[in-house]
């Protein structure tokens, strides 16, 4: 830490006298705003490095016409850190070794963080990134968290979005460059973007849909840029979300009552041999056997013969006729015999609008 920010801290614990220990410890431990850790530079460890390091990781097939295009920069990139850089295409690794000229201790884990990255899909100019001293990356391996094929890329399409609009907002919120590529997700940025990140993808592929991890995320910036809401807890803001049961059914559809618990076992079955000796059929002949099998299946027969005759026959029986009160029978009588003088009258009508039939027409 800067001797300036020393001091200043100090002052402010000569001027707050009166307050509690907590809080003076919270100043003193509290980094001030704008302060950056200085540089680690080649002056910082002129020896340079003990022992050699080195890192490889294999690449997809797919990448290969794409490696072989960009790994002169890949090397012009690692060059002043002192690492060298190999690709073997036979094997399909990249390999990356410290020098005598190394110097920085780090470089090598960050050098290693960059071929992982380069064989995750992600392009140069974005890994290459990995590099500076305030970018870190994380690579999260969905593949194994659900086991369905089909539902794995349903969960894993519902992390990118219709259109990339979820991976769009992770960006924003989180500060991130978030990649899904197969079966993990290369995410690059700071350590507690990473972490919103992380949390974000694991619950996608546990069922939990991303957005409410957004929208949760959007409120938490929104207080975090109130300096009043900095030491108050923000439950009271952020939404719970309570998982629903997709079936309201509580109970099973098949009921299994237990049955009561006996030590002793089930009484043993009889054995066909002990049936037939009861029946009498163990001292009959092979041929009286035969004829007593034909006989059953006969009867077998007729009955079903039976009972597909009596099914035909049910459909040519006439139907029940209406049983009519007293009250009603009258009734009808009486509508029937209107019906009857309205039947005269029309055919006394007709006949007085009938025309004669003339001497012409009969030609």
């Amino acid at each position: 830490m800067p001797a300036d920010a020393k001091d200043l801290l100090l002052e402010n614990y000569e001027r707050k006298k009166g307050g509690s220990d907590k809080e003076v410890d919270d100043q003193i431990l509290s980094v001030p705003p704008g302060w950056k850790e200085p540089e680690f530079t080649k002056d910082d460890n002129p020896g340079g490095l003990v022992e050699k390091s080195s890192f490889s990781t294999l690449f997809p097939k797919y990448r290969e016409k794409y490696l072989r295009e960009c790994w002169p920069l890949v090397q012009k990139r690692l060059e002043p850190f002192g690492i060298r850089a190999s690709l073997d295409l036979l094997k399909g690794s990249m390999l990356v070794e410290t020098t005598r000229k190394a110097w920085d201790p780090y470089a090598i884990l960050r050098a290693r963080d960059l071929i992982k990255l380069l064989s995750r899909s992600v392009p140069f100019e974005q890994a290459t990134k990995i590099m500076d001293d305030e970018m870190f990356c994380d690579i999260i391996k969905i593949g194994g968290m659900v086991r369905n094929k089909a539902r794995f890329i349903k969960r894993r399409q519902r992390i990118v979005g219709a259109d990339g609009t979820h991976l769009k907002a992770m960006e924003l919120l989180t500060g991130c460059y978030v990649l899904v590529q197969g079966s993990t997700v290369s995410v690059m940025g700071q350590h507690k973007g990473l972490q919103q990140c992380r949390k974000i993808v694991e619950d996608c592929m546990k069922n939990i849909h991303p957005i409410y991890n957004i929208k949760r995320l959007m409120i938490q910036n929104e207080l975090a840029k109130d300096p009043n809401m900095k030491n108050e807890s923000w439950d009271r803001f952020l939404p719970s979300f309570k998982s629903k049961t997709l079936s309201k059914r509580k109970k099973p559809f098949k009921v299994r009552v237990k049955k009561e618990y006996d030590p002793f076992p089930p009484e043993q079955q009889p054995r066909k041999e002990d049936i037939e000796i009861e029946t009498g059929e163990w001292f009959l002949k092979e041929r009286e056997r035969k004829i007593l099998k034909k006989r059953a299946k006969f009867e077998t027969q007729k009955d079903v013969a039976n009972e597909k005759k009596e099914k035909k026959m049910k459909r040519h029986q006439p139907p029940k006729e209406k049983t009519y009160s007293a009250e009603q029978s009258s009734n009808f009588e009486s509508e029937k015999h209107r019906a009857e003088i309205d039947v005269s009258s029309l055919k006394k009508k007709l006949a007085k609008t009938k025309k004669p039939i003339s001497s012409k027409s009969s030609k």
